[in-house]
């Protein structure tokens, strides 16, 4: 029996569908009733520790998704991210129970020169989103040394309401760029990105090891945009916005996230993520030990993910 937690955010959703159809038995665990999911479910609350013993009863495998992309302060990503993934490894330490981390590439940071990042490097997180997974990831190395650690990138596909609010602005014309030359990044589609997560969760020679799953190839923010573009029939108008300006306006969409008491997508952090040229990771020890490729090229990604965006009424195009 398969634990998944996090499982009515976006990658969540897709992980427990691709469980259910591969046949694996799978239970949810969950903060809100209403929630259609294949399987079982479990309601409780992480940080509290409410109804973990139930959840677990009879698990071998946890993949913990469950987190805080977004949140007014900064003790909302560390109560989310590192308090949570504590008191979970901590209930799992002790009842030989394999868990899977989901982290992020943010736990690690930019890179500095444009070389992808290995799983070796140095963390430098930028954001407390990113610290708060990067002290989540060393917990979980404390309590539980046989732990798998996988690190994505960027990731999109259907659902999603990251990257999707860059294609809402591409799909009205719209293609808004900070100054300072062309930035890099890797970026999984959700998918490949599930894939990769029960390459680990399955793999025994992942035991104690740490992966970032992603495309061998990095793409470019213009490449990115002109991809989608074409794909919606718009053509693109570049809007370049100064490095100031754009900080300025992080800020304001974070001062009014905390007077509507509502977390939004866009905040300082963001931008200050956004102006880096480099967000690259190396999937090569992923290749080698688990035989996991990422196989969605972009523009296929894009296609289905926009597709899905159109169907569900998200996007007009």
């Amino acid at each position: 029996m398969i634990l998944v937690t996090g499982a009515t955010g976006f990658i969540g959703s897709h992980l427990v569908e691709a469980l259910a159809a591969g046949g694996y038995a799978c239970r949810s665990l969950v903060r809100r009733a209403g929630c259609h999911l294949p399987g079982e479910v479990v309601f409780g609350d992480l940080a509290g520790g409410g109804s973990l013993d139930q959840a677990l009863r009879g698990i071998e495998l946890v993949i913990h998704l469950a987190g805080v992309t977004k949140a007014l302060s900064p003790a909302g990503y560390y109560a989310g991210n590192t308090r949570a993934t504590e008191v979970l490894a901590s209930a799992i330490a002790g009842r030989g129970i394999r868990l899977v981390y989901v982290s992020s590439l943010a736990a690690v940071g930019p890179s500095l020169d444009g070389t992808p990042l290995t799983e070796d490097a140095e963390p430098h997180p930028l954001t407390d989103y990113g610290k708060s997974k990067l002290a989540a990831e060393r917990s979980v190395r404390a309590l539980l040394s046989d732990a798998v650690i996988v690190r994505p990138p960027v990731v999109y596909g259907p659902r999603d309401t990251g990257v999707f609010e860059f294609l809402k602005l591409l799909s009205k014309g719209l293609a808004p760029e900070i100054r300072g030359g062309e930035r890099w990044f890797s970026a999984i589609y959700v998918t490949d990105l599930v894939e990769g997560i029960l390459a680990a969760a399955f793999a025994g020679c992942a035991a104690g090891r740490t992966y970032f799953l992603a495309p061998a190839q990095p793409v470019c923010w213009s490449e990115l945009a002109a991809t989608a573009a074409r794909i919606m029939g718009r053509r693109a108008h570049t809007i370049r916005i100064p490095r100031a300006a754009a900080l300025a306006i992080g800020y304001g969409a974070q001062l009014w996230s905390r007077a509507t008491g509502k977390p939004g997508v866009l905040n300082r952090d963001k931008i200050r993520e956004a102006q880096c040229l480099c967000w690259t990771c190396d999937p090569q020890r992923a290749a080698a030990e688990l035989g996991f490729h990422a196989r969605t090229a972009l523009a296929d990604g894009l296609a289905q993910t926009l597709a899905w965006y159109k169907g569900a009424g998200w996007l007009h195009y």
